[in-house]
């Protein structure tokens, strides 16, 4: 996002319900799906909306991807809490308040534990059934992504935390542990059972990318510029490959976006303004796609030879051919996108800032339908000039850092969508800046 004057929007989490089957219970729920991250959820995509099957209401921005396991819903909310909710009904079932801190990461889920990443620090592993703590992990401290001039602002010489940097890194399981990264830099890797550090890896920057595993390998981004290739019984570097650089104003540098792997590649964003795709076992480019400044936050969807992802100031839904790097089409969103989109079927889901949620057919290269959050429909139109594209200059009023956080809360004002959204059982579930969890009924054109 090339912005000096205007910055990036915080999220929203909204639910919807497909007709497709369940996960097994034996497979563990977490962000985008599964281990690898591809965003790509079972059963047939529903090209109809067919309503609110419920929301409920946290008491703060939902900006968590919830995970759904075994009938329940589980979620974070910057209220401090993490909930578990009832699938079909919305129902709270329980709900867990950490020391003081945010739960901006996606809870992982298995049989045995509910997993989660909060901003006190700590790392917390939960009885799904009840709620109670089972063990929990203590890092070396949260942080936010922050630099000297920051996306242009003043005062020029002031360090400045980075308001856009809102999300934590969410858990991935595999082979018996979990793994995350952390604003300390590190990147760890923890006994799923007993919560015991196995390995930690330090790197030079925030870790706020979320972990794509692959054959026993862990891929991360950090805002040192690189993408990591772990081994993961050992937390030994494969390789790194290595993004852009900003050392002026930092605002096109670092990886905000969780990769994702699909046949030996690793797709991931990065706020230098490019998609990129790297040879999964040596690092080596394939091909990047540039996107003219824009940030790509998002976590990338990959489907049948296509690669699904958006952008932040460009706000454009792009498909891209895998093999090549080209680009098959492109939709406008209307805002920028944090959202990272799920995949069912022939249809992509995403959360835009405008507090929309947008549904789109992938074979026709065409937006189906629009989901929009109640705090969306009421504050919206104050912020859109008349041609109905954002009215910037009322968002970002000047250069003053405190003008951009204040940006950033006019946005959240809007019920922005910046959860990811999960599909299951015909249902899509997602989080809203408007404090909502939202269950979307899906249905079959008529």
């Amino acid at each position: 996002m090339r912005r000096a004057k205007r910055t990036f929007l915080p999220g929203l989490l909204i639910l919807l319900s497909f007709g497709a089957p369940a996960w097994a219970d034996s497979q563990p729920a977490m962000f985008r799906g599964g281990p690898e991250h591809t965003g790509v959820y079972p059963g047939a995509g529903l090209t109809d909306f067919g309503g609110v099957q419920w929301k409920f209401k946290t008491r703060g921005h939902v900006l968590s991807s919830p995970a759904v396991y075994a009938g329940t819903v589980y979620v974070g909310s910057d209220d401090r809490n993490l909930y578990a909710l009832d699938a079909a009904t919305g129902a709270e079932k329980w709900h867990f308040e950490t020391q003081g801190g945010a739960i901006n990461s996606s809870p992982a889920v298995s049989t045995n534990a509910v997993y989660f990443l909060s901003a006190d620090g700590s790392f917390y592993a939960l009885d799904p059934p009840t709620g109670k703590q089972l063990w929990k992990f203590e890092t070396e401290g949260e942080r936010r992504f922050e630099a000297k001039g920051l996306h242009g602002v003043t005062p020029h010489q002031q360090t400045i935390p980075d308001p856009w940097d809102f999300y934590l890194s969410s858990p991935a399981l595999y082979d018996g542990g979990v793994y995350f990264g952390c604003g300390d830099g590190n990147v760890y890797a923890l006994d799923a059972q007993t919560g015991r550090l196995k390995w930690k890896f330090h790197a030079h920057g925030v870790v706020h990318s979320s972990p794509a595993i692959s054959a026993g390998i862990v891929y991360i981004g950090s805002w040192d510029s690189y993408l990591y290739a772990l081994d993961a019984a050992t937390g030994q570097e494969k390789w790194k490959f290595k993004t852009g650089e900003d050392p002026k104003i930092f605002n096109q540098v670092g990886i905000q976006s969780s990769p994702a792997v699909a046949e030996g590649t690793v797709y991931f964003g990065c706020r230098d303004a490019h998609l990129y795709a790297v040879d999964a076992k040596t690092g080596q480019q394939k091909w990047n796609f540039p996107t003219q400044g824009s940030w790509v936050i998002v976590s990338p969807a990959i489907r049948d030879g296509v690669v699904y992802f958006a952008t932040s100031d460009s706000a454009l839904f792009h498909a891209v051919d895998v093999a090549t790097g080209k680009e098959r089409f492109t939709l406008p969103t209307g805002m920028f996108v944090f959202s990272s989109p799920a995949v069912a079927g022939d249809m992509a889901y995403f959360g835009v800032f405008n507090g929309k949620l947008l549904a789109v057919d992938l074979k026709a290269g065409k937006q189906r339908w629009e989901f929009q959050t109640d705090a969306s429909k009421t504050s919206l139109p104050a912020l859109l000039l008349p041609d109905g594209k954002p009215d910037y200059a009322k968002i970002f009023v000047s250069e003053f850092w405190e003008d951009m956080v204040v940006a950033v809360r006019k946005l959240f004002a809007l019920g922005a969508i910046v959860s990811s959204p999960t599909v299951a059982d015909g249902v899509l579930y997602v989080g809203s800046a408007d404090g909502y969890v939202y269950a979307l009924k899906l249905a079959a054109v008529r």
